[in-house]
């Protein structure tokens, strides 16, 4: 029997590297994020500034709280997106660093998820919860670019991922929907999903946009072709076990980047914003308000109503905000 030994002083060697020099531990995490060059050194300095107020609070990588980050966040004398994209960097690392120790928590996130946290306390950035025309057409322009990942072994989680952001963007489900749905929910060339409930009563079918339904059929096949066990439809792994919703937000984050919209966006487009951009779609093409809330699961038409008005609000702050921009232009 093969000793597990080995597995144990890797992981206590790595942790060493992280409590000893944080930063040349740093700089290896970031060689195996396959990053651009001008991206790899920006996350560099982000990384020493966290450093330097960590040792301001005589703390460390092992011993950061949640209270420490916030605080280090708030301080930031940056517009909201770049503090956005301080967090999402710490907190990455600190999934890396929680991940060896086998630990269950991570300080930055909860920072991350909180909508009333001081740092998100900018002047000059409102919240909307929609993506604009542009921020829309550049993921859906992400979902059908080459795949960025050259070996078999990992191109089905690109897959996977492009399909989860395109069936909230082009769907409508939520983060629990999604991590539970089934195969037998869907089907290669079909834009209707299936949404199951622990009532049948609650059960509910919702149309798929076009672009959905041909990035996830690519990836109902890739899936496959992978013989993935189970009968999820975005297994977290390769034995076939559910996501975690962690996992959701992470491959929604990255691409989120790669497709540019991270870096205009002052507030973290999470799976509620592409849900309520799927709503804004609806509506703007006409679709009749309470057909969108039954898409989305609504039990009360209330609800719908309220979600039209928000979005008819975010629309005209984002006309005047176009018309303000032009006419600093002439």
């Amino acid at each position: 029997m093969a000793s597990s030994t080995p597995a144990r002083d890797l992981f206590d060697q790595q942790r060493q590297d992280w409590q000893r020099d944080p930063v040349a531990a740093f700089d290896a995490w970031l060689a195996s994020q396959e990053l651009r060059r001008s991206s790899a050194d920006v996350y560099r300095v982000q990384w020493g500034r966290f450093l330097e107020w960590l040792a301001l609070k005589r703390k460390t990588i092992m011993t950061v709280d949640t209270g420490t980050i916030a605080e280090f966040v708030a301080s930031l004398d940056v517009k909201k997106p770049q503090r956005l994209r301080y967090l999402r960097l710490i907190e990455r690392v600190l999934d890396h660093v929680r991940e060896i120790e086998l630990a269950s928590t991570n300080p930055a996130r909860f920072i991350a998820q909180d909508g009333e946290a001081a740092w998100r306390n900018a002047r000059e950035n409102e919240p909307t919860g929609f993506l604009n025309a542009a921020e829309r057409a550049a993921i859906v322009g992400r979902l059908f670019s080459p795949l960025v990942e050259p070996s078999a072994a990992k191109q089905w989680r690109e897959r996977r991922d492009r399909a989860l952001v395109a069936i909230f963007l082009g769907g409508g489900l939520k983060t629990g929907d999604a991590i539970a749905l089934t195969l037998d929910c869907v089907a290669i060339g079909s834009e209707w999903v299936t949404i199951e409930a622990a009532n049948p009563v609650f059960t509910r079918t919702t149309r798929l946009a076009p672009f959905a339904v041909d990035v996830l059929g690519a990836w109902l096949e890739a899936r496959r072709l992978a013989g993935l066990p189970g009968q999820l439809v975005f297994p977290g792994s390769p034995s076939g076990r559910p996501m975690h919703k962690a996992t959701v937000l992470r491959a929604i984050d990255a691409l989120m980047e790669t497709a540019g919209v991270a870096e205009t966006r002052a507030e973290r487009a999470s799976p509620q914003t592409l849900r309520n951009t799927f709503a804004a779609d609806l509506f703007e093409r006409g679709v009749d308000t309470d057909q969108v809330g039954q898409w989305l699961g609504f039990l009360q038409p209330i609800s719908a109503g309220r979600l039209h008005r928000a979005w008819k609000i975010w629309t005209e702050r984002e006309a005047m905000q176009r018309a303000a921009a032009e006419s600093e232009k002439t």
